[in-house]
C-alpha cells in the first residue's frame, strides 16, 4: 500500500494556487481572503473525497475525525496551510495534505485503525499581524488561554482576533474549552520541509527529527556619543555602529567555533540613531539571537559574550545594555514516536537518520500535550519562506509512504 503521489502533487498545486502574488510567491497570512480560501478548499475537499467528521474549533483550526475499531484516543497528523508573505507553496501546506493522502489511501484501500485518525490544519503557525505566531497550537496546548486572545489586536488596523475568528469559523469565547486533555490524543506526528540543506548534502530523502530548537534572544542597546563626523578624530570617537558591528563579529566567531550544524546565531532588528550622513552615530539597538537544542550551549555563548561586551565598553569608550527578550527551551520529541518513524523509515529504504529542527514548528506545542513527532523531507536548495521554495516528488512519494507504515506502527503499539 502506498500513497498516490500524482493526486497528492495535484492537491499541491491546486492549494497552491490560492493566494500566489504575481512573482510566484504565496500570500496566505492569517485572517486574509486567501487564507479564508484555503479554509474552504481544505473542508471542501475532505467533505467530497474522505469519510469523516469535520469541525472547526474555537481558534479556527480545521479538524478532520475518521472512526477507528477501538474506543481509543486519536491519532492525529497534520500542520498549517497558511504562509509568510511571498512564501513557498510547500511550507506547512504539504503536512497538511500528505496526512489529508495518508488518510485517502487507507479509505480507498477499505482500512481502519484501531484508533481514531484525526487530521488537522492549524491556525496562524506563521508571523501574522497578530504577532503570535504557532497561534493554534499554542491555545490547544493551554500555552495561550481566552484572557491571552481577547487582549491581541491587529497591528495593521487594530481590529481584535475575535472579529478575525468569526469570519474563519472560530469563537475565541470557547479557547478554554479546546484545551487537549489527557488520554484525548494518543500521539501527533508532523511533517514539513527541512527548510534547510542537510538531507540534500547527504543524498537523503527524509528524517526523523529528535528536538526542535530553543531560541534565546536579547534586545541589545549601544550608547556612545553622536558628534561631527568630520571633526571627531578617531581616538575621541565614540561609534554606536562600530561597536556593535564589533559585537556582531565577535559573536559570529563564537557560533563558527561550535563547527556544528545545530548551533546557529543571527543578529538583526538593528536601528541606528542619528541615522544621518556627516554624524557619528550615537545609539544602535539590535537584537542577538542563538538558535539549538542544548540549553547548556546557549547559557555557554551568552556568557562569552559578556567578555565581548566589556572588551568592548572598555576600548570603544561606549555603554552596553543587554536585556532578555525570549529564553524558549528546546522540546525534544517523544522517543517512541521517534522510534516507530525510524523503523518506518527503515523498512521503507529510507535509512534511520536523525536531525534536529532549527525551526519552530507546531510539534513543539502539540509535544506538551500528547507524544509529538516530527518527520523532515528534503528541501531543494534548502530554499523556504520565499517563492523558490521546492521539494521533489521523489522525496515526496518517499517520506509520505515512511508516514503511512508508521501510522500503523503507531496504531499497533500504542494504546
Amino acid at each position: 500500500m502506498n500513497i498516490n503521489i500524482e493526486r497528492l502533487e495535484k492537491n499541491l498545486q491546486e492549494l497552491g494556487k490560492i493566494g500566489r502574488n504575481a512573482g510566484g510567491g504565496i500570500d496566505r497570512a492569517l485572517g486574509s481572503q486567501a487564507d479564508r480560501e484555503a479554509r474552504q478548499w481544505i473542508l471542501s475537499y475532505w467533505k467530497s473525497h474522505l469519510n469523516v467528521d469535520i469541525q472547526i474549533d474555537g481558534i479556527a483550526n480545521l479538524w478532520a475525525f475518521a472512526a477507528g475499531t477501538e474506543p481509543l484516543p486519536l491519532i492525529v497528523f497534520g500542520s498549517h496551510h497558511d504562509a509568510v508573505p511571498d512564501g513557498g507553496m510547500f511550507d506547512g501546506a504539504l503536512g497538511v495534505l500528505i496526512a489529508t493522502e495518508i488518510l485517502e489511501t487507507l479509505q480507498e484501500n477499505g482500512m481502519k485503525t484501531r484508533h481514531p485518525f484525526g487530521l488537522v490544519s492549524f491556525t496562524g503557525e506563521e508571523p501574522n499581524p497578530f504577532q503570535v505566531s504557532t497561534l493554534g497550537s499554542k491555545v490547544l496546548s493551554g500555552r495561550l488561554t481566552r484572557a491571552d486572545l481577547e487582549r491581541l489586536r491587529n497591528r495593521i488596523d487594530g481590529s481584535d482576533l475575535q472579529s478575525c475568528m468569526q469570519q474563519i469559523g472560530g469563537d475565541i469565547t470557547k479557547a478554554d474549552d479546546i484545551r487537549i486533555q489527557p488520554e484525548q490524543i494518543r500521539a501527533f506526528l508532523e511533517c514539513h520541509i527541512e527548510q534547510g540543506c542537510r538531507l540534500e548534502e547527504k543524498g537523503l530523502h527524509t528524517a526523523s527529527v529528535s528536538c526542535i530548537t530553543g531560541i534565546y534572544r536579547e534586545d541589545i542597546l549601544f550608547t556612545g556619543e553622536a558628534n561631527h563626523a568630520g571633526t571627531t578624530t578617531m581616538k575621541r570617537r565614540k561609534d554606536a555602529f562600530n561597536a556593535a558591528a564589533e559585537f556582531s563579529l565577535a559573536f559570529e566567531k563564537l557560533l563558527r567555533e561550535r563547527a556544528s550544524d545545530d548551533v546557529v546565531g543571527t543578529v538583526n532588528n538593528l536601528t541606528m540613531e542619528p541615522n544621518a550622513v556627516g554624524i557619528v552615530p550615537g545609539t544602535v539597538t539590535l537584537t542577538m539571537e542563538i538558535r539549538t537544542c542544548s540549553e547548556t550551549v546557549t547559557r555557554e555563548i551568552a556568557k562569552a559574550m559578556d567578555a565581548v561586551c566589556e572588551k568592548i565598553q572598555r576600548e570603544r569608550g561606549v555603554e552596553i545594555r543587554r536585556r532578555l527578550n525570549l529564553d524558549q527551551p528546546p522540546m525534544p520529541m517523544d522517543t517512541q514516536v521517534q522510534h516507530f518513524v525510524q523503523e518506518a523509515m527503515l523498512e521503507t529504504g529510507e535509512g534511520d537518520q536523525v536531525l534536529v529542527s532549527m525551526a519552530g514548528h507546531d510539534a513543539a506545542n502539540m509535544q506538551r500535550v500528547t507524544k509529538g513527532g516530527m518527520i523532515f523531507t528534503r528541501s531543494v536548495g534548502g530554499k523556504s519562506h520565499c517563492p523558490q521554495e521546492y521539494t521533489e516528488p521523489e522525496s515526496i512519494r518517499r517520506t509520505g509512504n515512511a508516514m503511512l507504515l508508521a501510522l500503523l506502527k503507531m496504531d499497533e503499539g500504542l494504546d
